[in-house]
């Protein structure tokens, strides 16, 4: 048995010591783990955010189509009617001539786009402000009640236009407004809600704001 146990750590001998290559591993050092060999070989270090526009990883993708109609449904409360109307200019294959959605932004969808989002926002808080009892309240559910009046925007406070702003970017965008942005939107629905009520249609701020934030590329991008 001892004989056999001799040649065959001989037969191996050859073949390990062949393996040049293979060096042996550190020692581990007291409270370490044994050392593994690395599994992925040579990595690729990430780039350097400041030469990729301060963000890393792949490109922004738009909205397919039938994405965009499915995040203004549950965005705003309401789909845009004409979408599929105008779906081939928004980029939609037709597998005729088109057997690739384009999901690159130009201007054509940015036009489109706009359209459908002042008819959707200005829809919605026509809605919310004239018929309060029977509507989803989307862009006023931070500071009226569902069976209340909208009232008087210029008469909020700043902390509910910020709530409103807050709550409102999150649902378009999933990430909150936040430090001088918010700011900067505080003041602009500010300034629509004063110019609603000079002519006496609060749904117009409302609307403006809705717009605003739909047309934003963190509403079309992902």
């Amino acid at each position: 048995m001892r004989r056999l146990i001799a040649l065959a750590l001989l037969a191996l001998a050859p073949a390990c010591s062949s393996n040049k290559e293979e060096q042996p591993l550190p020692p581990p050092t007291e409270g370490q783990l044994d050392p593994v060999p690395h599994p992925h070989g040579s990595v690729t270090p990430l780039p350097d955010p400041e030469a990729q526009s301060g963000s890393v990883g792949r490109a922004p993708r738009r909205l397919t189509v039938d994405q965009l109609g499915t995040s203004i449904q549950h965005t705003v409360g309401r789909p845009w009617a004409d979408l599929t109307r105008f779906s081939q200019s928004l980029g939609k294959a037709d597998y005729a001539l088109v057997n690739s959605e384009n999901t690159e932004p130009n201007l054509v969808f940015a036009k489109f786009l706009e359209d459908g989002a002042r008819v959707v926002c200005l829809g919605q808080a026509t809605d919310e402000v004239k018929k309060p009892t029977t509507t989803q309240h989307v862009l006023t559910a931070t500071f009226t009640t569902p069976t209340g009046p909208v009232g008087d925007l210029t008469q909020l406070s700043d902390a509910q236009v910020s709530e409103m702003l807050v709550y409102l970017s999150t649902r378009f965008w999933g990430a909150p407004l936040a430090g001088e942005e918010l700011t900067k939107w505080k003041t602009f629905f500010t300034q629509a809600a004063t110019r609603a009520k000079a002519i006496n249609k609060p749904e117009q701020a409302l609307a403006a704001t809705c717009i605003a934030l739909m047309t934003d590329s963190r509403f079309l991008t992902y």
